[in-house]
């Protein structure tokens, strides 16, 4: 199920990250308003990743928002940890949410909050495609 430009995905992922650590400051987050149509857009053998904000504020030292819309029976990578809290929400379809290996069915308007290096991921657990926001941050 995870394939190689699934790997592609989390190594851009990190080296993006890294680029940012080593200009020493992630861009700063303005106020804004970012339709789905201006958010950076991204296709993926999984699904389509949409981009909305990412970068630090006042509070935070790093913020990211986004989409992603998973095939079916696809996942956007394997479960994984990181330093940063984060919110799933499930706009459409049906999905498998696991943490710390508790895996959960879940339908459009279920969220999910895992802690700071908890193991969690999802996957469509369906035959149609399923969208779901992420929002993750790291306090200063």
């Amino acid at each position: 199920m995870f394939q190689a430009s699934n790997r592609r995905v989390i190594l851009r992922t990190l080296a993006a990250g890294f680029a940012l650590a080593a200009q020493g400051k992630a861009s700063q987050v303005s106020d804004q308003i970012i339709s789905k149509d201006q958010a950076r857009k991204q296709g993926e053998a999984f699904g389509e990743v949409r981009h909305f904000v990412e970068g630090n504020t006042d509070q935070l030292k790093g913020l990211s928002v986004g989409s992603i819309e998973l095939k079916p029976g696809q996942a956007p990578h394997p479960p994984h940890t990181h330093p940063e809290e984060e919110i799933l929400i499930v706009t459409d379809g049906h999905a498998e949410i696991s943490i710390e290996g508790k895996v959960t069915p879940v339908g459009p308007g279920s969220v999910m909050y895992a802690s700071a290096n908890r193991i969690h991921g999802i996957v469509n657990a369906s035959s149609a495609p399923m969208t779901f926001f992420w929002v993750k941050w790291l306090a200063k």
